[in-house]
């Protein structure tokens, strides 16, 4: 070797410091995304110098994916993510997935800082929604936020590019969560605006019904829906939208009323119709009586179809002259053809009030021409009070008898409870009220007034008693040829009080008493014994003594005794 040519070989020390010079140089770090070439494509991966004289090798899949074109042809310029400068082999550790990643998220902060939409591709469902491909970056599309309404099969959407709005990111946990539909509601906001623009109340315009639901009818105008209430859809009552419209079918429309604000817009099919209330009460006079059909029952009436678009009301209190507590589903039933009246017709208000008892004869009319004032009835007890019996009457009336006029001599609380629920009993009409709806009854009346029946009777008068029932307080006792009752009072039975003891007399005895009253208006009889001995003794005074005489009260009474006997006797 010559010594000119003395060039010494460079020392591995020297080697590395030139390979970091040559690093430096370049730029190339752990961690950092460069630029490189393509110098060879080797079955599955591609060999990619990035400098430096370093080489590094990818898989070719890392090249495909969901939007992105995988051909990859030498020469090619890649950016790609250095994970390891130089590894076992000596060769660098790069990937193009995470190159491409990193280049994204710096992308999507920039987006997501600025509420701008990115496009994505939507490749696989996961549990509770799908994952999106955001160039790169993966990110998590929650099933609610696919589409407006709920989406059963997103099959279609798979593969294909589209807007997406970012809702969340947290790059140190590499999180991302985005939504199709608030991008979808931006749009269709948008459209909904302009449409929305070019309407106005009032116009009458075309539509396709696209949902039914139990309160109306959504129907499509266009690109902006509009709800038909089930109210609007005719004038008269339907029960179910399904009555009217079906889905698909195209309907023609009134703009009720444009919200501007929330966009919503109410239409109406019967405003195209002509109003059944005009002239309505020309059509219906008050007092008219006509037949409609139940349309519905609620708890306080049924309303009554008059005509298509007409409904009137017959208040439960209007429903019959009797059932007075009884739900109207147990007077009528639905779809029954009544015949009512009209009570009332008020057209502002668009309500007409109906009666159905208006047409059916009253039954207390019926009541007193069929059994006038005298005339005897017979009924079932329904009732008592402590004022008297409700006996139950021919056409579905109550009649009431009351307390007093149970019986002419017993008081009627006494009376009264000889009688139960369900006897039958005869009675005497007394009086018929129809405005009140009152028929007021007598039992007594049946057997006659003894009062009036008596002759004369008058005070003084010496009367035969027959003795009904002894009590400590005294006899209650009966006028003997009348049906006349009286008690007489301890006090009254005799004149010497050894002798005033009821027990002295038995029932069914008969003794003489002095009326010390008689009231025929006031029907009050009253007897005494003790007035009648004093009576007697008056008597006997007067015709057989005198005061001068020196006779004894006992010697004079003894021969006005003697005297009457022997009278008798002859």
């Amino acid at each position: 070797m010559s010594a000119g040519l003395n060039v010494s070989q460079p020392s591995r020390e020297d080697f590395a410091s030139l390979l970091e010079e040559s690093f430096l140089n370049h730029e190339i770090t752990e961690g950092s995304v460069v630029k490189g070439r393509v110098v060879a494509i080797e079955k599955d991966v591609a060999v990619i110098d990035i400098g430096a004289k370093t080489e590094g090798r990818v898989a070719l899949k890392e090249f495909n994916g969901p939007g992105r074109d995988g051909d990859l042809a030498v020469g090619d310029e890649v950016e790609v993510y250095v994970d390891r400068i130089e590894n076992a082999l000596g060769e660098a550790v790069i990937s193009r997935d995470k190159a491409r990643r990193e280049e994204s998220w710096v992308k999507l902060e920039k987006a997501f800082e600025a509420n701008e939409r990115v496009t994505g591709t939507i490749f696989n469902q996961v549990k509770g929604g799908y994952t999106v491909d955001l160039d790169g970056a993966v990110a998590f599309l929650p099933r609610s936020q696919v589409d407006i309404r709920p989406v059963r099969d997103v099959t279609p959407l798979l593969g294909t590019p589209q807007p997406f709005q970012i809702l969340k990111m947290d790059r140190r946990r590499g999180n991302i969560v985005v939504s199709r539909r608030t991008v979808l509601e931006e749009s269709r906001a948008e459209q909904r605006s302009e449409l929305v623009a070019n309407l106005e109340e009032g116009q009458v315009i075309d539509g396709v019904v696209k949902n039914i639901t139990e309160y109306g009818a959504f129907v499509d105008l266009g690109g902006i829906d509009g709800l038909l209430h089930v109210t609007d859809m005719a004038w008269r009552r339907v029960n179910h939208p399904s009555e009217v419209v079906t889905i698909g079918q195209t309907v023609k429309v009134k703009i009720i009323k444009i919200n501007h604000e929330t966009h919503r817009i109410s239409l109406g099919i019967k405003q195209l119709l002509a109003d059944p209330w005009e002239g309505i009460a020309a059509r219906y006079p008050e007092g008219a009586k006509l037949k409609g059909r139940v349309t519905n029952i609620t708890d306080y009436g049924a309303f009554v179809e008059l005509e298509p678009g007409i409904e009137g009301l017959i208040h439960v209190s209007e429903m019959s002259w009797t059932k007075k507590n009884v739900h109207p589903g147990k007077i009528v039933s639905t779809s029954q053809e009544v015949e009512v009246q009209i009570l009332e017709v008020d057209s502002v208000k668009r309500r007409i009030s109906l009666g159905l008892k208006q047409t059916l004869q009253n039954p207390w009319d019926g009541f007193a021409e069929k059994h006038p004032v005298g005339s005897e009835v017979e009924g079932e007890v329904k009732n008592k009070t402590e004022f008297g019996l409700f006996i139950g009457l021919e056409g579905d009336v109550d009649g009431m008898v009351h307390l007093s006029d149970l019986d002419w001599n017993r008081p009627g609380e006494q009376v009264i409870e000889e009688y139960k629920k369900g006897d039958i009993v005869r009675a005497q009409v007394l009086d018929v009220d129809v405005e009140k709806e009152r028929i007021s009854l007598g039992v007594k009346q049946l057997g006659g007034d003894p009062f009036a029946e008596a002759g004369e009777i008058k005070k003084g008068q010496i009367v035969t008693c027959e003795i009904v029932e002894v009590k400590d307080s005294g006899l209650e006792v009966k006028l003997v040829d009348t049906d006349m009752q009286t008690f007489i009072r301890r006090a009254e039975l005799a004149r010497d009080r050894a002798d005033q003891r009821p027990e002295r007399w038995a029932a069914g005895e008969k003794v003489d008493a002095r009326v010390v009253q008689f009231d025929r208006k006031a029907r009050r009889v009253q007897v005494s014994i003790k007035a009648l001995e004093v009576a007697e003794e008056k008597e006997a005074m007067a015709q057989f003594g005198s005061a001068d005489s020196g006779a004894s009260l006992g010697d004079i009474l003894g021969a006005a005794f003697n005297k009457k006997k022997g009278g008798d006797d002859e």
